[in-house]
């Protein structure tokens, strides 16, 4: 085995936390092999509330290390990802016989201050009988608090950090299972099967990273047979989707009898999301679902609010995330900390293993920093931190200049309307034109699928984004499977499966690695017999 085919970090887990981590290390100049049992974020990554945020109902708990570290994140990765990245203003009703309005005002001060705020705009109150955000709601909630978070579309963001990386030089490999581990003459040989045909093969690494999120145990206990006393909590979370029920572009935030809280938030433009559910999980972490009690609980409590009760009849869609929640003991699910613990095993002169428990969205670019540090003496000629204010693919203009860039796609592209164009920019950024090429018709975009989804783009999520299912593209790469009935995605299906079959199985990446899974399988423009396919 020669130099160039060890890595220098081996991640198991295409979450968040674990393409964060191989983007992170691609950038300081090391060899990083990624692998994902499925789909990039199919599991935790893409069932999230789509927040970037501190964490308010935390301080509760006296989660301060977490909200501040929380809330400095919230800017930072506002300015790195400003297409799939937005400021929300949150509006928090007063409802009285529930936490008193001091404490709110005052959690609402720490909220402000614990994290050094500068481009968000700061907490106002409201007058509900006379500002538009309480028209939609029940004629008692007379006074609220307004305040800033930020809004992420999850899943795009775990595949724009594994597509940095890959451009970068990491080999990100999905549908490939790590199956087992174990070290080897001060390296780790890592066995990975590929998860559709059963083959298997082996690669070598000088330190392994467990980001396994939900699974991290089981890849503790069943592939890497190490002893370890940290453990998970399972915590699901589950969320609706209903037609939109209010008009303007703030979200609200509900406290509830039993000290929860739920958002209803802005959603696709025409549909409004409610969540989150906070219960321990126990079954198969491969069937995560929302039940019919939580979809209950959701539409009641938000019925609790809106003059318009929400019914079980309206919801249009549902998800559920295991979050894997690093169990220190809390008598509940809701206590539970939502802080993240990075534990580095192995004895001196051993090949380092990091086990990644907890963590959130909004905390991934600094979990990644911190996993480097415990890696620093293993790889003393590796470069410093680099990625706060670093754009992810697509990212390289100020969030200001977003109307411009859509107005931008609109002129060179004339075929595109208005609500085509904010879409586009919203998932590609920059990138956009370059996806739509030399198209200058409807026509030139290839086969419709439906809503706004031609074949070009669908190539190109193919081509760039590693997307191999019609479920791939409609709901991690996009949300269009709200728009597309079953006929719609079933030739979307028979589609990918045609172009998929008629390509090599093995390409070379943008570092020159031979693999069978990294983006760059199919040619990028359409040929007209393509199109009409």
């Amino acid at each position: 085995m020669t130099q160039s085919q060890i890595h220098d970090i081996a991640i198991i887990g295409g979450g968040v936390n674990g393409c964060a981590v191989a983007r992170d290390a691609a950038g300081r100049g090391l060899s990083v092999f990624l692998c994902e049992a499925g789909d990039l974020a199919q599991g935790t990554s893409s069932a999230s509330t789509k927040l970037f945020h501190g964490g308010l109902r935390y301080l509760e708990y006296y989660e301060f290390r977490l909200v501040r570290h929380a809330l400095i994140e919230r800017e930072i990765l506002l300015t790195m990802m400003p297409h799939i990245a937005r400021p929300l203003r949150f509006v928090l009703p007063y409802h009285k016989g529930l936490r008193p309005a001091w404490m709110l005002r005052l959690g609402l001060f720490i909220y402000d201050h614990l994290g050094g705020r500068r481009i968000l705009p700061p907490t106002k109150t409201l007058d509900l009988t006379r500002d538009e955000a309480g028209k939609p709601l029940r004629g008692e909630f007379r006074k609220g608090f307004e305040y800033s978070d930020c809004w992420v579309d999850d899943s795009r963001l775990v595949v724009l950090l594994a597509r940095d990386a890959a451009n970068r030089g990491a080999q990100i490999a999905t549908r490939t299972r790590g199956i087992g581990a174990r070290r080897k003459g001060g390296l780790w040989q890592v066995t990975l099967q590929d998860s559709e045909t059963g083959a298997r093969r082996e690669i070598t690494a000088r330190a392994l990273v467990n980001a396994g999120g939900p699974w991290v145990g089981q890849i503790i206990d069943d592939a890497l047979h190490v002893t370890s006393k940290d453990r998970v909590r399972l915590v699901r979370g589950s969320h609706v989707v209903v037609p939109r029920i209010f008009d303007h572009d703030r979200a609200y935030i509900f406290q509830n009898a039993d000290g929860r809280i739920i958002f209803a938030i802005p959603f696709e433009r025409d549909f409004t999301l409610i969540g989150t559910t906070d219960i321990d999980h126990e079954g198969s972490l491969d069937q995560v679902s929302c039940t019919e009690e939580e979809a209950e609980y959701l539409c009641n409590a938000a019925s609790e609010y809106f003059r318009q009760p929400v019914a079980r009849k309206d919801v249009v869609w549902t998800y559920s995330g295991v979050r894997p929640l690093y169990d220190d003991g809390a008598s509940s699910a809701t206590e539970a900390t939502r802080d993240y613990v990075l534990k580095r095993e192995g004895a001196e002169g051993e090949a380092p293993l990091i086990n990644i428990f907890g963590g959130k969205i909004t905390t991934h670019r600094f979990l990644a920093t911190q996993v480097m540090k415990k890696l620093e003496r293993d790889f003393a000629g590796m470069r410093g931190d680099w990625t706060a204010g670093a754009p992810l693919p697509g990212g390289d203009f100020r969030l200001e200049d977003r109307p411009r860039l859509v107005a931008a796609l609109r002129g060179e592209f004339e075929f595109i309307d208005q609500n085509w164009a904010e879409r586009l920019v919203a998932a590609y950024g920059t990138l956009a034109r370059k996806m739509l090429g030399d198209a200058r018709s409807k026509q030139d975009m290839g086969r419709h699928f439906g809503a706004t989804l031609h074949a070009r783009e669908v190539r190109w999520l193919m081509l760039n984004e590693w997307a191999r299912t019609a479920e791939d593209v409609l709901w991690r790469r996009s949300k269009l499977g709200l728009r597309l009935d079953d006929n719609q995605v079933r030739e979307l299906e028979t589609w990918m499966k045609q172009q998929a079959g008629n390509q090599p199985a093995k390409t070379e990446n943008a570092a020159g690695n031979n693999t069978g899974t990294t983006p760059g399988q199919l040619e990028p423009s359409l040929s007209k017999t393509e199109e009409d396919q």
